[in-house]
C-alpha cells in the first residue's frame, strides 16, 4: 500500500517510533488493532456510590492550580461543572494538561469519587465531552514518544488518505453473502465504533477475512501437494539405520522411534513427504531429524535444516557434527556471520554434491545456493517462518522431501486444521534421564525469598535466566520491562555476578552475541524478553524466572520453562505475579506440554500459544483460534470451494492469494 511517509503527520521521528511497533507500512499501521477498548458510560454524582468509580463529563469552572512536590511529582486541581452539579477534580502527574484546561473547555473525566468532599481524584481526564451515552474509546500498544492519540490520529489519516487502496481478501459474492461492508469501513468502525453492535459487526468480518485468507492458502497447498507428490523413494537401507541408532550414546523413546518410522516410510515411498514433527519441549525431535538426514545421505541425497536463529543453526550443526563423527559425511554450516570466502567454498560443495548436509538460517534460500540433489529439507520452529515460506526452500530441490518441526503442540483438532496440507507425528515422551522442572508460584511481596534462591544458584555457579514481558515503558502499562529488571538485578547481584539483557529490538549480531557469552558461561543472569523461548540448550542454565506472568499464556509458560532443565541437575522454573495466581498454579501441577495446550484453549484461546506475536503464520491480528473456531471451520469450508471453483480463476482475489504462496522472496 505505501511508506509511512505518505501518510500526513508522520515525521522521520514517528516513523522510527513506529517501526518500534513493528509497524512499517501503511497497511500495518491500519491493521494495527486495538488491544482493549474503554467503554464510557456517563454517570451521575446523585447515583455513584461514596468511593465509587465514575465517568462524568462537563467544562471546566475554574483556572487549574498546580501543586509540585519533590522528585518531580505534580497534582492538579480544578472545579467541573456537570449536568449533576458542580465537582472539584484532582489528578496526579498531568501537569503538561493544564494549558489544554481553559475555562470552558469540555472534558471527560475518569476517577473515584469522596462524596463527603465533593471531589473527583481523577485517573485520566480526555478532552472533549461524551457526544453520546456511551463513548467507545480504542486502547492501542504503544511506545515510548507515542502516545493512543498519536497512533490513533495517524491511523484515521491513513484511512482517509488511502483507504480505497486497501486490499481486501474477500471475494465478492462471498461478501454479499454474509452481508459484509468493505474492508475500508470495517477498519473505519473497528478504529472509530459508534456502537458495540457494529463493532462486532466489523470485527467478525475482519476475522472472517483475515481466517480465509489463511486457509484459502493451506488449502491451496494441500491441493497442490495432492497433485504434485511424485517424489523420489530414497530406498532407506533400514538395516543401515538400525546399526546407526544402537551406536548412539541414548536410548530413542517409543515416540521417537514411532515418528522416526513414519518419516523413513515417506521418505521410503514414491510420493512427496510432506509432514509436521511436533513435540513437547525437550522431548528430542532434533534427533529424529538426524536420523532423517542420515537416511536422506544413505539414499544419495542431501538434506538441509533451517533453524530460526544463528545460535540454534550452530547448535544442531555441533550435534549433529558429533553424532556422525565416525561417518564420512561432509556437513556445512551456512548462517549470514560465516565469512565471504566459506560461503563461496560452500556454495560450490552444495552445487558440486561434496557437501551432503547443510545446517543454517535463511541464508540456505538465498538465491545464489545452488543443490546437486536435495532431497530433504527440514524447518526448525515451522510456525515462525509463515505459511507464505513453506514452498521456499522446496524448490531447490526436485521435489525435495518436507519435514517440519515444531515445539508448540496443539489439540488435535486445531492441528488438523490449520496444518491441514501436512501429516502429522507426534512425540509426548521425555527421553530418559531427564529431570522434572519444579515451578512455583509466587508473588511481588515473595521476591526477598526469590532473590535468596537466585543466589543459592549462583553460589553452585549455575546460570539464570530473567524474563520481562515489555522491552520499553508503555503509557498504558505498568509491566516489568526488561531494563528495570536489569537495574534490579545489579543492584541485587551486579557487585558479583555478570549480568546482560537481550530483546527482539536489539540487532540480530548483538542479541546473538549476547547470547554466545551466555552460552560460554561469561554471562550468569541472562534478562530477556521471549525471544529466548525458542533458544539454545545451556544445561548450566538452573532457573528461570518469569515478572508479570499473568501476562503470558501458560504454552508460553512451558515454552520458556523448557529453556532450564537440559542438562542432568535439578531446575526451577519461579512465576512471580500478583494476579491470575489460580491459573498459573496449573503450571505447578502440569508439565505436558499437550495437557497445557489444551488449558490455555479453554482459558484464554490461542492467544500466547504460539508465543509472543513475533513473525510466523500462526501469529494472527485479530483471529483467535478457540473464540473464533466456527468462524475458521467456514473460512475452510469456504475457501475450498472458492479455491476449486475454476468460473472463479480470474477472480482477481484469488489470483492475489495464490501469488503470495508462490511469490519467492
Amino acid at each position: 500500500m505505501g511508506d509511512l511517509s505518505l501518510v500526513k503527520g508522520i515525521g522521520p521521528k514517528s516513523e522510527v517510533l513506529l517501526h518500534k511497533l513493528n509497524i512499517y507500512t501503511i497497511e500495518d499501521l491500519v491493521t494495527h488493532y486495538p488491544f482493549r477498548y474503554d467503554v464510557l458510560k456517563r454517570g451521575s454524582i446523585q447515583d455513584t456510590e461514596e468511593g465509587g468509580h465514575i465517568v462524568i463529563d462537563g467544562k471546566v469552572e475554574s483556572v487549574p492550580i498546580l501543586l509540585r512536590f519533590k522528585g518531580g511529582l505534580n497534582k492538579m486541581n480544578f472545579r467541573l461543572v456537570t449536568a449533576s452539579g458542580v465537582v472539584g477534580v484532582s489528578i496526579f502527574n498531568r501537569a503538561f494538561m493544564k494549558s489544554h484546561l481553559l475555562i470552558g473547555t469540555g472534558v471527560t473525566v475518569i476517577g473515584k469519587l469522596d462524596k463527603q468532599k465533593n471531589v473527583i481524584t481523577a485517573s485520566d481526564i480526555k478532552l472533549g465531552m461524551l457526544s453520546n451515552q456511551v463513548k467507545i474509546e480504542p486502547i492501542y500498544h504503544c511506545t515510548n514518544g507515542l502516545s493512543n492519540k498519536n497512533i490513533s490520529n495517524y491511523i484515521n489519516m491513513a484511512l482517509l488518505q488511502f483507504g480505497r487502496e486497501i486490499r481486501d481478501d474477500i471475494p465478492e459474492h462471498i461478501a454479499s453473502n454474509y452481508h459484509f461492508s468493505n474492508k475500508k469501513t470495517a477498519l473505519n468502525i473497528l478504529h472509530n465504533p459508534p456502537t458495540l453492535e457494529k463493532l462486532k459487526e466489523a470485527t467478525i468480518r475482519l476475522k472472517y477475512e483475515e481466517l480465509f485468507s489463511f486457509m484459502f492458502k493451506i488449502n491451496y497447498l494441500k491441493e497442490r501437494n495432492r497433485h504434485n507428490r511424485s517424489g523420489w523413494s530414497k530406498e532407506v537401507d533400514f538395516s543401515k539405520i538400525e546399526s546407526f541408532l544402537k551406536q548412539l550414546p541414548f536410548e530413542l523413546t517409543m515416540d521417537q522411534r514411532k515418528a522416526a518410522q513414519e518419516i523413513l516410510d515417506d521418505m521410503n515411498a514414491t510420493s512427496r513427504m510432506n509432514r509436521l514433527l511436533q513435540g513437547d519441549v525437550g522431548s528430542g525431535k532434533t534427533v529424529v531429524a538426524f536420523i532423517a538426514m542420515y537416511a536422506s545421505f544413505l539414499g544419495g541425497y542431501q538434506s538441509a535444516l533451517m533453524a530460526p536463529t544463528e545460535i540454534l543453526a550452530t547448535q544442531h550443526y555441533y550435534n549433529l557434527k558429533q553424532l556422525l563423527q565416525e561417518y564420512d559425511i561432509e556437513i556445512a554450516l551456512l548462517t549470514g556471520s560465516v565469512s565471504k570466502r566459506e560461503k563461496q567454498q560452500i556454495y560450490k560443495g552444495l552445487a558440486d554434491g561434496t557437501i551432503h548436509m547443510v545446517i543454517g538460517t535463511h541464508a540456505l534460500i538465498q538465491e545464489e545456493v545452488v543443490y546437486q540433489n536435495l532431497g530433504l529439507v527440514i524447518t526448525d520452529e515451522q510456525h515462525r517462518f509463515g505459511v507464505n515460506q513453506r514452498a521456499n526452500l522446496t524448490n531447490k530441490g526436485r521435489e525435495p522431501d518436507i519435514l517440519y518441526m515444531s515445539a508448540t503442540p496443539i489439540p488435535r483438532t486445531y492441528a488438523l486444521t490449520i496444518y491441514g496440507d501436512m501429516d502429522i507425528s507426534t512425540i509426548k515422551e521425555r527421553p530418559k534421564g531427564r529431570m522434572p522442572i519444579k515451578t512455583f508460584v509466587k508473588t511481588t511481596k515473595d521476591m526477598k525469598d526469590v532473590l535468596t534462591l537466585m543466589l543459592e544458584e549462583l553460589k553452585q555457579q549455575h546460570q539464570i535466566y530473567v524474563i520481562a514481558p515489555l522491552i520499553e515503558d508503555n503509557e498504558n502499562s505498568d509491566l516489568t520491562t526488561v531494563y528495570e529488571l536489569r537495574d534490579k538485578m545489579n543492584l541485587a547481584f551486579g557487585s558479583k555476578y555478570h549480568i546482560d539483557l537481550v530483546h527482539g529490538k536489539m540487532r540480530a549480531e548483538a542479541k546473538e552475541y549476547v547470547m554466545q557469552e551466555f552460552v560460554q558461561n561469561k554471562v550468569n543472569i541472562l534478562i530477556s524478553t521471549t525471544v529466548i523461548e525458542v533458544g539454545v540448550d545451556v544445561p548450566n542454565a538452573t532457573m528461570m524466572v518469569i515478572f508479570d506472568a499473568n501476562r503470558f499464556g501458560l504454552s508460553t509458560l512451558h515454552q520458556l520453562r523448557g529453556r532450564v532443565g537440559r542438562g542432568t541437575v535439578a531446575s526451577s522454573c519461579i512465576l512471580i505475579s500478583d494476579q491470575d495466581t489460580k491459573r498459573l498454579q496449573i503450571m505447578e501441577t502440569v508439565d505436558d506440554g499437550f495437557a497445557i495446550s489444551e488449558e490455555d484453549f479453554k482459558l484464554r484461546g490461542h492467544g500466547d500459544l504460539f508465543g509472543t506475536k513475533q513473525s510466523g503464520d500462526m501469529t494472527f491480528k485479530i483471529a483467535d483460534l478457540r473464540q473464533d473456531y466456527k468462524i475458521l471451520l467456514q473460512a475452510k469450508k469456504d475457501s475450498k470451494m472458492y479455491l476449486l471453483d475454476k468460473s472463479f480463476d480470474n477472480d482477481d482475489v484469488k489470483k492475489r492469494l495464490i501469488e503470495d504462496v508462490n511469490y519467492k522472496k
